[in-house]
């Protein structure tokens, strides 16, 4: 969960003025939170609470209203809206936001069936459902164990991806681009050759596009592969508020102290 954040943080001034190398500094000036880390704690806070996934995606989105580089405009209307309802969307959200869930429940199929969940609300879609759950399906994979080459059979088999063939293929042509089908495989590439969690960031981040998202995605998977280097770790932790800390506190306590199954 951590590791989406700070990929989503470490990203956020990149968004909109894409750089195409891995040389730069991880956090500066223009760095901060955005909407993938208030809906990466909407999920996570849903998922340790058992609470429906749109509840929490509506409350803390509503507690942050203007997060950096906005929310997207079909999101920001369903925030809106009296009555809000999926609108078939297949944007990369779903899958920024489900981190957590990876790490929360204790078999793949509960795993893919709580991705769905928290997909649903907005991105109902196949394509935004599938993001989700091939995210938390990595993420849940990594942390007990499994090789890359499991991901990458996960990805291409399962969920029937088409992964890039390398970071620097991605990096001579990629534009902004804010689905699924295409960021999902993107951040998985990232990972796939990425050597370290800084690494991952590195490659997620100098490939352009939607910087923070696919930050997002792709730190989520090199956290549970590598864990998060203290220094980074703590970094990442000086732009969050107390909500959030709250929040990654208690998804700590949780995975020191799982329940009996």
């Amino acid at each position: 969960m951590l590791g989406a954040i700070i990929g989503d943080i470490v990203g956020s001034r990149f968004e909109f003025n894409n750089i195409r190398t891995k040389t730069f500094d991880l956090f500066g000036p223009g760095c901060g939170f955005t909407d993938d880390t208030i809906c990466t704690c909407a999920v996570a806070d849903a998922a340790l609470h058992a609470t429906p996934y749109r509840d929490a995606l509506l409350s803390w989105c509503h507690r942050y209203p203007n997060p950096i580089g906005a929310y997207g405009g079909s999101f920001a209307r369903w925030l809106r809206s009296p009555n809000p309802q999926p609108y078939g969307s297949f944007g990369n959200g779903s899958a920024m936001r489900v981190s957590a869930v990876g790490w929360l429940f204790n078999t793949l199929d509960q795993v893919l069936l709580q991705a769905r969940l928290s997909a649903e609300p907005t991105h109902n879609h196949p394509e935004g459902i599938k993001g989700a759950q091939a995210t938390a399906a990595a993420v849940f994979m990594l942390r007990r164990g499994a090789s890359k080459s499991d991901i990458r059979a996960l990805a291409e088999t399962r969920f029937a991806y088409r992964l890039p063939r390398s970071v620097d293929a991605i990096r001579l042509h990629n534009t902004f681009d804010e689905t699924c089908q295409v960021t999902v495989p993107q951040a998985i590439v990232c990972f796939l050759e990425g050597t370290s969690f800084e690494d991952t960031l590195r490659n997620a981040i100098s490939i352009g596009g939607d910087s923070d998202t696919i930050g997002a995605i792709a730190g989520a998977l090199a956290e549970a592969h590598y864990g998060i280097p203290e220094s980074i770790a703590q970094q990442g932790l000086s732009y969050l508020d107390r909500p959030m800390l709250d929040i990654l506190s208690q998804f700590r306590h949780r995975l020191a102290t799982p329940p009996l199954d």
